[in-house]
């Protein structure tokens, strides 16, 4: 029975709400706050002050993000480059899947002892590294789902499809599974399944509740979205893999759209990112929120995003990708600004009553931002990648788009640990974000809205 190209864009939709939910439930707002506070834990047990603490936990998790960020960015090329040679993606979509699986899982064993808190880092992130892979190679199959005006439209509804899989797992999680402080969920019951609270059991399920949604969720894409039929020219080999990709990276230089167009998103989305992993490690740190609370935000955060980023797919397609990037980022900027000028106790120097809302409220309104700024970018900045793409070889341009989303990747949280150390400010440590979104902001200037197509066809 033959696919229908309507099953084709709904079974590559598919793979972002069967993955959403490691980097919602993951990476932002259940296993990163909980990773931060059994990392506080730890080191004040070892005779560290609270805000030292607090600063070394922020630390150590943007270690981690910064040495996967740099695997994935030296690995994302070559394997695009390979998977384009041979004409197959989908052995490499299956082999990180399974590894993404068995890491997300993996995560249950962080008690809240902490007995194996940097195993379970090194766990998190090989899983965050297989996620990132694995996406690189279906974020290759897009050019084929549709003309340049579709795919705007196509990238924003599937990055909103994703981002409704993170409200309803967060739901999920938060309503029936993860405990706060005084043990139940936020219906006020003990976790399901007899896990215990006092082990954090209920938390702690994030692991194997992702896996497991992400065998069921992911199906359709691997039903319904295929390879293409065209083999390879000549034989492939490492060598001439290599000789490709070298190619490649010399013909970006001569691009200059393209090379401005990597270079500033290399800048923007590395301050994303940033924002993504750290505004859960934030709100428990700074604002003292427990899980049940992060997790609503987290879930007011996705729904924006779920919206905004199918608004943003329609203005893409109406007026091309562009301005809408430019949108969002400037929407960061202000985001940032306040989170570095609020605390629990003052407001850009005003100091606030004892118990005032004020920092949650604004808090809450930042989260909808990074949300729906953030998908918006993510998924018109894909779309832009498509008008710079050669149909022959997607899988390695978006290699060299992933390259440059995590070359830098060591910059963001590197930064922000080395400022939150000598500031000993976890708001401080948010500053050099700023100035990476800013910088992003300025290279937008060389592209060109419409890429690059017919500057290289024509040649």
């Amino acid at each position: 029975m033959a696919i229908s190209k309507k099953q084709r864009i709904w079974g590559w939709m598919s793979f972002d709400w069967a993955q959403q939910p490691f980097y919602t439930l993951g990476l932002t707002f259940i296993f990163g706050p909980y990773f931060a506070y059994v990392a506080t834990e730890v080191f004040m047990a070892s005779g560290a002050t609270e805000a030292a603490a607090d600063a070394h936990a922020q630390s150590l998790w943007s270690l981690g993000q910064t040495v996967a960020g740099l695997f994935i960015a030296i690995t994302a090329p070559f394997l695009g480059a390979w998977a384009d040679s041979t004409g197959r993606k989908m052995p490499w979509v299956l082999f990180f899947s399974a590894i993404y699986v068995v890491a997300s899982w993996a995560i249950w064993w962080l008690t809240p002892d902490g007995n194996s808190l940097i195993l379970m880092l090194v766990v998190f992130y090989i899983g965050f590294i297989a996620a990132e892979s694995a996406l690189n190679f279906t974020n290759a199959y897009l050019p084929s789902l549709g003309d340049d005006r579709e795919v705007g439209r196509i990238s924003g509804s599937g990055s909103a499809f994703g981002y409704w899989g993170g409200v309803v797992s967060l739901f999920v999680m938060l309503l029936l599974l993860a405990e706060n402080d005084s043990g139940v969920t936020l219906l006020g019951n003990a976790p399901l399944f007899g896990l215990d609270p006092a082990l954090r059991e209920g938390t702690r399920s994030v692991g194997p509740f992702i896996a497991i949604w992400f065998v069921v969720f992911s199906l359709p894409f691997f039903l319904w979205v295929r390879d293409g039929r065209s083999a390879p020219a000549r034989p492939t080999s490492i060598g001439s893999v290599w000789s490709d990709l070298k190619a490649t990276l010399a013909g970006v230089t001569k691009r200059p759209s393209l090379s401005a167009f990597l270079i500033g998103s290399m800048f923007y989305r590395d301050a994303l990112n940033a924002l993504y992993a750290f505004g859960g490690v934030y709100a428990s740190l700074v604002l003292d929120w427990s899980i049940i609370q992060i997790g609503v935000f987290g879930i007011v955060g996705a729904i924006m995003a779920a919206i905004v980023t199918w608004a943003g797919g329609l203005f893409d397609q109406r007026i091309g990708p562009k301005p809408v990037i430019a949108a969002g980022v400037w929407a960061l900027i202000v985001v940032c600004t306040i989170i570095v000028g609020m605390s629990r106790q003052s407001l850009f120097g005003m100091p606030l009553p004892e118990g005032s809302l004020i920092p949650d409220i604004i808090f809450y309104v930042c989260g909808a931002a990074i949300g729906g700024a953030g998908g918006m970018l993510y998924a018109a900045s894909r779309s832009l990648m498509v008008r710079h793409t050669h149909p022959a070889r997607p899988t390695e341009a978006f290699g060299l788009f992933a390259l440059t989303g995590k070359a830098t990747a060591f910059l963001a949280p590197a930064l922000i640990s080395f400022c939150t150390w000598w500031t000993q400010s976890n708001q401080l440590g948010f500053v050099p974000v700023i100035f990476l979104f800013l910088i992003g902001l300025v290279m937008l200037r060389w592209v060109n809205k419409d890429g690059d197509r017919a500057e290289w066809s024509a040649t």
